[in-house]
C-alpha cells in the first residue's frame, strides 16, 4: 500500500463561480491510500482520497471539500483476466443563500482532461458533483485491452451549477430544484501492436438528466473517437 500526503496553494486574481468574480486565495491540505491493481493473483484493489480547502474568495471565506474513492477486483486466473470497480465521488457545492459568507465550491485546481476517462468531455466535471462509477476491464489475446463503464452523475447543492472538467462554470443553477445532471455508458479498445505503436478507439453517449433538461438546453451527446500513437 502507499499513503500520500500533500498540500497545495492557489491565487487566482479573477476566479469565476456561480457566485460571481474576485480574486480567489485557496489552500488545500489532502491524503491519499492505495493499493495497486493485482497482477499476478487475485485481489483487490482500492483508491481511497479526501481534501479540505480553505481561503478566501474576494470578502468571502472559502470552506470546500472533495472525498473519492475506488474498490476493485482483479480475476488474474480466468480468461480475459477481468477487473470489476465502483468508483464513488464527491465534491462539495456552493450554497450562496444559505451561506452568503463562504465559498462552498471545490476546486480541482489543474485535473487531467481524462479525470473520467477518455469520455470526460461528454460529462461534466468534478465540481459539485457526486458520482457513481463501477466498470469492467478486460485483457485479451495479442495485447488488446477493453473497458466498458457507466457513470451517473447529481448535484452536490442545489444552490450551484455544473462546471467543466477544467472547473469553469457550463451551466448555472437558474433555480432549478433537479439534482441529477445525467448519466453517461461508454467503452474504450485499445491495442498495443508492439512496444512502439498503438491503436485505440472510444464512443460514449451522455444522456442529460433532469437539471440540465429543466435548465436548457438538455440535448444528449454522442461522442466518438479513434486514436494512433507512436512512441520513440
Amino acid at each position: 500500500m502507499s499513503l500520500d500526503a500533500y498540500y497545495l496553494g492557489l491565487n487566482r486574481k479573477h476566479a469565476i463561480f456561480q457566485r460571481g468574480t474576485a480574486q480567489e486565495v485557496r489552500h488545500s491540505v489532502g491524503a491519499r491510500v492505495s493499493r495497486p491493481i493485482a497482477t499476478e493473483r487475485p485481489g483487490w484493489d482500492f483508491d481511497y482520497e479526501a481534501l479540505w480547502q480553505f481561503g478566501s474568495f474576494g470578502s468571502a471565506n472559502i470552506r470546500a471539500w472533495t472525498m473519492a474513492s475506488e474498490n476493485g477486483y482483479r480475476l488474474t486466473s480466468v480468461a480475459l483476466k477481468p477487473r470489476f470497480s465502483a468508483k464513488v465521488d464527491v465534491s462539495s457545492g456552493d450554497h450562496p443563500k444559505s451561506n452568503p459568507n463562504t465559498l462552498g465550491t471545490f476546486n480541482p485546481l489543474f485535473p487531467k482532461g481524462n479525470y473520467f476517462g477518455v469520455l470526460a468531455t461528454t460529462g461534466p466535471g468534478a465540481v459539485n458533483f457526486i458520482d457513481f462509477h463501477p466498470k469492467v476491464d478486460l485483457t485479451f489475446p495479442h495485447s488488446i485491452t477493453a473497458s466498458f463503464d457507466w457513470i451517473v452523475q447529481w448535484r452536490q447543492s442545489l444552490q450551484d451549477g455544473v462546471y467543466s472538467v477544467p472547473g469553469s462554470l457550463i451551466r448555472a443553477a437558474d433555480g432549478s430544484r433537479e439534482r441529477f445532471v445525467g448519466h453517461r455508458p461508454g467503452m474504450e479498445v485499445r491495442w498495443q501492436v508492439n512496444p512502439h505503436l498503438w491503436f485505440q478507439g472510444d464512443y460514449g453517449i451522455f444522456y442529460a438528466g433532469r437539471f440540465l433538461k429543466d435548465t436548457q438546453p438538455g440535448r444528449n451527446l454522442n461522442y466518438w473517437a479513434l486514436w494512433a500513437g507512436y512512441k520513440f
